[in-house]
């Protein structure tokens, strides 16, 4: 089972839909924006952050930028 499956199935479980393709990507640039300006843990806590606070990852990958470039 690759990655997408996995999301795939993940999501069905939860009820929810999985990301587009897009999503996906930019989930994985804010993994690394958090994991490459702080700490590897940072990763999936900042993507679970985003999904708490309800904003889309394309949003959050901007955010985490200012904050990674020291605007936040």
């Amino acid at each position: 089972m690759n990655a997408a499956e996995w999301i795939s199935a993940f999501a069905d479980k939860l009820g929810v839909e999985g990301p587009t393709d897009a999503e996906f990507e930019q989930l994985l640039d804010l993994a690394a924006e958090a994991a490459h300006s702080s700490e590897r843990v940072a990763a999936p806590v900042a993507c679970w952050v985003a999904a708490k606070a309800g904003v889309a990852p394309a949003q959050a990958l901007v955010k985490a930028r200012e904050v990674a470039a020291g605007d936040g």
